[in-house]
């Protein structure tokens, strides 16, 4: 079994992380789950249907706690995410919790078309005939329909042997803050609690914010000015290429991005984020396009509160897909969404922002 703080070690030596009291105080909890899952029974190999039919012993439950690792944006979580699962020597998947339940969710629409009762096992049960470790960046909930069945699956889960390694930006008391039905959702927050080792990253350096900037790709405010520098911006990228609407196929429906050519899109901040798109369009458009042109972002407050939602999902898909982002905004990303509810989440958001200015994002 690999060790996360060798890793850890050789990308300081090599000079591509700068050593942080506060990440290698982490090391030894990670090291601990990689070890624990050297020592833990193996679970028996068997199919996702016939774990589903019961045909096999039931596995043990797992030896192996999970870890659930949470604190301040820009503090390197994702990438001691990304050490975990290089490190892992068992079946491993490292992926964005976005777009984990944007595959859940498909997973359950089909279980509901063969007419399953318990649409949740079998798509659990294909995930755990895959993977032992999973490796998940990002958990926030926001959304009901993941609340309500979130719960049911990583149990199932970790009845078959996966064991879980996460980050979050809050506490786990704090997932789906306020949200509807919540006191369905606390057994969760238990589980949590009760499988997992629960830690804080706690360091003041925002590693993201140190990024040396390259050429400028944020302009704000959003006035003639910024506009003639995205058109420049659009005109040096696209090279006299034909621009054409591109329709984007989502499971069944479609939505246009209204200029796209040489792999570069462009559209209006209300034309992604004042429609009722959701993660699994913004993950469709991050898979459609190269670089991204967004003109016009304007302050997100209450008083846009679901067209402010929307934005944080579609930068999650970009960031996590390494797309590159030119926009025009009201002000710079720290100072686009200071109050009112959500204004906590957009930390993230900001700080994704302000990374993906620099020269080297996306290559």
């Amino acid at each position: 079994m690999g060790k996360v703080s060798d890793l850890y070690r050789q990308r300081v030596a090599d000079g591509r992380i700068r050593p942080d009291p506060a990440q290698q105080s982490m090391l030894p909890h990670l090291d601990r789950v990689l070890d624990d899952i050297a020592v833990a029974p193996a679970p028996e190999k068997r199919s996702a249907w016939r774990a589903f039919l019961g045909v096999g012993s039931p596995p043990p439950a797992p030896a192996a706690r999970g870890l659930y690792l949470w604190g301040g944006v820009g503090r390197g979580k994702s990438m001691l995410m990304d050490l975990m699962a290089e490190a892992a020597t068992v079946p491993a998947r490292r992926v964005h919790f976005h777009e984990f339940m944007q595959e859940i969710q498909a997973g359950l629409n089909r279980a509901r078309q063969r007419g399953d009762q318990d649409t949740v096992r079998p798509v659990a049960l294909e995930v755990a005939a895959q993977v032992r470790l999973l490796c998940f960046d990002e958990m926030q909930i926001t959304d009901i329909a993941d609340a309500m069945i979130v719960g049911r699956l990583f149990q199932v889960l970790l009845e078959q042997g996966v064991v879980i390694v996460t980050t979050s930006n809050r506490v786990p008391e704090d997932l789906y803050k306020h949200g509807l039905n919540r006191q369905l959702f606390l057994p969760f927050i238990d589980l949590i609690r009760q499988r997992m080792e629960v830690v804080c990253l706690d360091s003041q350096t925002d590693h993201r914010q140190g990024r040396t900037a390259g050429g400028q790709v944020w302009f704000c405010p959003a006035d003639a000015a910024a506009r003639t520098a995205m058109d420049g911006i659009w005109d040096e990228l696209t090279q006299g290429a034909a621009v054409a609407p591109q329709r984007i196929a989502v499971g069944g429906r479609s939505f246009d991005l209204p200029q796209v050519a040489a792999g570069v899109g462009r559209t209006g901040f209300w034309d992604l984020c004042g429609t009722p798109l959701g993660p699994a369009d913004y993950l469709a458009l991050s898979r459609a396009v190269k670089v991204l042109m967004i003109d016009a972002i304007p302050r997100l407050s209450a008083s846009n509160y679901n067209e402010a939602k929307r934005f944080v999902t579609l930068i999650d898909a970009l960031y996590e897909a390494r797309v590159r982002l030119v926009a025009s905004a009201a002000d710079q990303p720290e100072q686009l969404y200071n109050e009112g509810e959500g204004s906590f989440e957009f930390e993230r958001t900001a700080s994704r922002l302000r990374e993906m200015q620099d020269a080297d994002w996306g290559r």
